[in-house]
């Protein structure tokens, strides 16, 4: 298929319960012929016309995200579930933050996406394992120039939704956010900071991606326009690979984890071997740029945050060890590259995982 921007073909770790693809860049060029990534439309929402968003996954993350774009007059529909949509529609959303506390008592809540209409863009925020599923449950939010931003860890959610809604109408996506969900319709947010970098993932800057960095700027949140979001990707993989599964296999914050040095010193080894296998499947990743994931760990991370893994663990939900360390796991031996700790730490959370996994998955 012309612009089909995948490197590797299925292939399966052993003991994963999923085949999967990992995906970078092709050489050749994409075709956009669905959404109109630099149409007129975009240009007046630039002018400052308000977005119509919706949050499929409306968790921490992108419950944060929806409300700061809906209290900036924004209009905001997040999808959720459970006990999570029921607080919602009864009580509105409320967001405790270092940068402020924000209280939307009639924000748009639904846990059908017909119910929305179309859309300009989806912050679509499920978990890997969800992603497919999600990605049909959307179709009846798709309009002429409907996109898609992808937030999920791992290297491979943004070009499996493409596969079902179309590769150019998913822009690729790194969140940068610690926080959880305090209780049902309360989103805690940890820190004083909440970046989401997005781009083309083809580079370039469109006219959508600006509209998307203008309404979350005027949000107060900080937004970026990755010049190589793929490259962005990768090095977040390289550390949130890690740092999920050492979070969740100690238990520990990051704090404990920074301030022991041999601990301190098997992350250190774990980050740079995923970064072996990075550059394996993109050739062009700078070799210094692991130390990137490394630095913010160091002196921006608060000693408090963990991985949503071992919230996810804590909650006796599905992990995501296979779309982590698995990955790791399964590029390297794909491209041969060895990874001995990202397969111990794999092969020590995988009977975690499996005893978390509902009956028939």
């Amino acid at each position: 298929m012309e612009g089909d921007p995948r490197l590797c073909g299925d292939r399966e770790i052993e003991g994963s319960r999923r085949s999967r693809r990992t995906y970078g860049l092709s050489a050749r060029k994409s075709s956009f012929t669905t959404c109109r990534t630099g149409s007129v439309y975009w240009a007046g929402i630039q002018q400052g016309n308000a977005m119509k968003i919706a949050v499929m996954g409306a968790g921490a993350m992108g419950g944060y995200f929806g409300g700061r774009l809906a209290k900036a007059g924004h209009e905001v529909w997040l999808i959720a579930r459970g006990a999570h949509l029921d607080a919602l529609q009864r009580d509105g959303l409320r967001i405790l933050s270092p940068k402020g506390d924000a209280y939307l008592p009639d924000i748009h809540a639904t846990g059908t996406p017909a119910d929305v209409g179309e859309v300009d863009v989806i912050l679509f925020c499920v978990k890997n394992r969800d992603v497919e599923s999600a990605a049909e449950a959307i179709r009846p939010m798709l309009g002429a120039d409907t996109f898609a931003v992808t937030v999920q860890n791992g290297v491979t959610a943004w070009t499996r939704l493409g596969d079902i809604i179309g590769q150019d109408r998913v822009v690729p996506g790194v969140a940068r956010l610690p926080g959880d969900i305090a209780e049902p319709g309360v989103i805690r947010h940890g820190a004083d900071f909440d970046m989401l970098t997005f781009g083309e993932p083809r580079g370039g800057i469109s006219a959508r991606v600006e509209a998307l960095r203008d309404a979350l700027a005027g949000a107060g949140t900080i937004p970026a326009i990755h010049p190589n979001i793929v490259h962005d990707l990768w090095n977040k993989f390289c550390f949130q690979a890690t740092f999920a599964s050492m979070t969740t296999l100690t238990r520990l914050d990051a704090g404990p984890l920074r301030n022991t040095p041999e601990t301190f010193a098997l992350f250190r080894s774990a980050v740079q071997e995923a970064f072996g296998v990075a550059q394996a499947v993109v050739p062009d990743l700078s070799d210094d740029e692991w130390e990137k994931g490394m630095e913010l760990f160091q002196k921006v991370i608060p000693g408090t945050a963990h991985a949503s893994m071992l919230d996810d663990l804590n909650r006796g939900k599905p992990l995501e060890n296979d779309y982590l360390s698995g990955d790791v796991v399964r590029l390297g031996r794909e491209h041969g590259v060895p990874t001995p700790i990202h397969t111990m730490l794999y092969a020590l959370l995988k009977p975690i995982a499996d005893a978390l996994e509902p009956p028939g998955a």
